[in-house]
């Protein structure tokens, strides 16, 4: 089975996807991580961003292993761990231009089917998986949230990984801004024919994974 969830920045898709995998026993995959490590990458290696050919050179090179354990999530470069630095101010404020270059899009999505292909019972989450990635996914969800929640959500949760408050023009830009670049990419924002829309604004934690989790149990047990 495959679970295909997508949204914007700060919806919650990772925690959520990440929890509800773990709960299911099933294998996690965090799109997003892949175009960041992208990013780092391209910046490790003094790549211009706004060289398209260059970008896509460096990511069809790009030595990534990322893990599908729910509850051990490792991100490599060769021999570079990236888990913690992917998700850095500096990674967020440049990775919508890997994110919406198409030849490295393409690249990067023939490696996210292989990783599901080879699982068989995954949660996959990112910008495109309910339409592009896995459009045959027995579940597909988008999951959203209002711009004041994801706004709070996300400066709560760099607050807590950095130790600092958040300055709230660099979160905007973070959230919002790199929500209007991707979308450029891909349409993460309406719910595609057969998505079914996830509205967190309004619930805990809890009761978001348990949502998710239970439009699966319904499917595995008229299955």
């Amino acid at each position: 089975m495959i679970i295909a969830v997508d949204g914007p920045s700060g919806s919650g898709k990772s925690s959520v996807c990440r929890a509800a995998a773990a709960q299911l026993g099933a294998d996690y995959l965090d799109t997003g991580a892949m175009y960041r490590a992208a990013a780092w990458y391209c910046l490790d290696q003094q790549v211009d961003l706004n060289d398209e050919t260059a970008v896509a050179v460096a990511v069809e090179e790009l030595p990534l292993h990322i893990s599908t354990d729910p509850e051990h999530q490792t991100i490599t470069v060769g021999q570079a761990d990236v888990t913690s630095a992917i998700r850095e101010p500096r990674i967020s404020e440049v990775v919508s231009q890997v994110a919406t270059n198409r030849p490295a899009r393409s690249l990067l999505i023939d490696a996210q089917r292989r990783i599901i292909d080879d699982s068989g019972f995954i949660v996959a989450e990112g910008r495109d998986i309910t339409t592009v990635v896995a459009p045959d996914a027995q579940v597909r969800v988008l999951l959203t949230a209002s711009a004041e929640a994801r706004l709070r959500r996300r400066g709560l949760q760099l607050s807590v990984e950095s130790g600092a408050e958040q300055d709230e023009a660099a979160l905007k830009r973070q959230v919002l801004e790199r929500d209007r670049k991707d979308s450029a990419a891909s349409n993460f924002t309406e719910a595609a024919d057969g998505v079914a829309v996830l509205d967190s604004s309004e619930l805990a934690f809890e009761e978001t994974v348990d949502s998710l989790i239970g439009r699966v149990e319904a499917l595995q047990e008229a299955a």
